[in-house]
């Protein structure tokens, strides 16, 4: 969406010449964009976009964070960000039942972060409902951290917000994921024609929504034309000119108690099991030998190749010398097409074959004794766990204890154990 200029009192008067200056004068403001209810206009929340100091070189949010980078102060000025952000809402008050979005910089989630931001955030919470905000670069980028730092949050009660969803084909293969509570529908969806691939999109997010309850919200909405093809998508909430521009948030006026966003109640998954222990305490084991293993693994491979870019595709090894050559040509193939390909292995590199994330497990990681496939797809999920018995005896003899789910659910929690242990690129 495009830029708005955004003025306040504060933020005209300090014009700051370093990110130093601007974080010392706590010069970042928040200008704030509702967010509606599509079928009666009530506005049910706001999302929060920091804005620095009118006149400035941090004025545009862009200009804002390349300066973050390049002093090396993204932490200090993400959380300056969120101050603005907290502080601007509680000040002012929003309704009953509404709720506040605010966007997290992902890199950055994994620094503590300072007390008073704690407590102020404690205090918010306090008053109404707030979501943090991703995309999906952010789990891509850093599987393991952004999984940690989802699960924090979500123990202090705020809400997950999936972004951008449809901007990038991997949007949807991560939703199960992060398991968002609210899916943002990239603008896009209602600003172009129908397409076959808007379609596919509009079916992945349905089904998630009706799995998980998540909400749908569209985004870009600028004309009445907009607003009805968002309903058409099976978005319930909108955001977008239409309803409002970026700008001070005003005095809260009527409640929205009759359609308001609800808490988050999610608690966040055990991703210290392993797949197998996933899997098999709701589901009957059986036993054979590595021939058989092969045989079902490569099977689920190869329908984890049809799938495209909208699946994740992670596998644990045992040790690196059975991720072999003819493996790697196999995985680093599917990661041509997939969202995410890793592998998983006691001495295996962080690129064990090109385009695919490794991860050298610890000799003491339970996960050392499994031989796992989960394939995850928006309307497929499969998951294939074995564990080892110890057989003392040739490679090709040597046996397992086995499973094969296509629920849902299990697989995407036996596939989340591995992609918790992703380190980032």
């Amino acid at each position: 969406m495009p830029f708005a200029t955004f003025d306040s009192s504060r933020a005209a008067r300090a014009v700051p010449s370093s990110v130093e200056e601007l974080i010392a004068r706590q010069a970042v403001a928040s200008a704030y964009q509702p967010l509606v209810d599509l079928y009666d206009g009530e506005t049910v929340g706001y999302e929060a976009l920091a804005r620095g100091p009118v006149g400035s070189l941090f004025e545009r949010p862009g200009a804002l964070f390349e300066a973050a980078h390049a002093a090396g102060m993204e932490a200090e000025v993400d959380w300056e960000c969120q101050r603005a952000a907290l502080a601007g809402a509680l000040e002012t008050g929003l309704a009953q039942g509404q709720a506040l979005f605010v966007n997290f910089e992902p890199r950055v989630l994994t620094v503590e972060r300072p007390e008073w931001l704690a407590h102020l955030t404690d205090e918010a919470l306090g008053r109404f409902a707030i979501f943090a905000e991703f995309t999906e670069r952010s789990l891509t980028d850093r599987p393991a951290e952004m999984l940690a730092a989802v699960a924090r949050l979500r123990r202090l009660g705020v809400g997950i917000a999936l972004d951008d969803v449809g901007a990038d084909p991997r949007s949807l293969a991560l939703m199960p994921f992060l398991a968002p509570e609210m899916i943002k529908l990239d603008l896009r969806l209602v600003q172009e024609n129908p397409s076959g691939q808007i379609a596919e999109i509009v079916h992945a997010v349905g089904a998630e929504a009706e799995r998980t309850g998540a909400l749908v919200l569209a985004e870009g909405i600028e004309t009445e034309a907009h607003r009805q093809t968002a309903l058409a998508l099976g978005a319930r909430y909108g955001q977008g000119w239409l309803f409002g521009r970026p700008a001070a948030l005003e005095q809260a006026g009527r409640a929205a108690i009759g359609n308001a966003i609800a808490r988050p109640r999610r608690k966040p998954p055990d991703d210290h099991q392993t797949p197998f222990e996933v899997v098999a305490q709701s589901r009957p084991t059986r036993r054979g030998d590595k021939r058989l293993m092969l045989a079902l693994s490569r099977q689920i491979e190869a329908q984890a190749s049809s799938l495209g870019p909208s699946a994740v595709v992670l596998s644990a090894f045992q040790e690196s010398q059975y991720f072999t050559a003819v493996t790697g040509a196999r995985y680093s193939s599917m990661s041509n097409d997939a969202a995410l390909v890793g592998a998983l292995g006691v001495g295996l590199s962080e690129q064990p074959a090109p385009g695919v994330r490794g991860v050298a497990l610890d000799l003491a990681d339970p996960l050392r004794g499994e031989w796992d496939v989960t394939v995850i797809g928006p309307h497929f999920a499969m998951a294939f766990v074995a564990r080892d018995l110890g057989d003392d005896c040739a490679d090709m003899q040597r046996r397992f204890d086995f499973t094969i789910t296509y629920d849902r659910e299990l697989a995407v929690d036996a596939a989340r154990a591995m992609m918790a242990r992703l380190a980032a690129l």
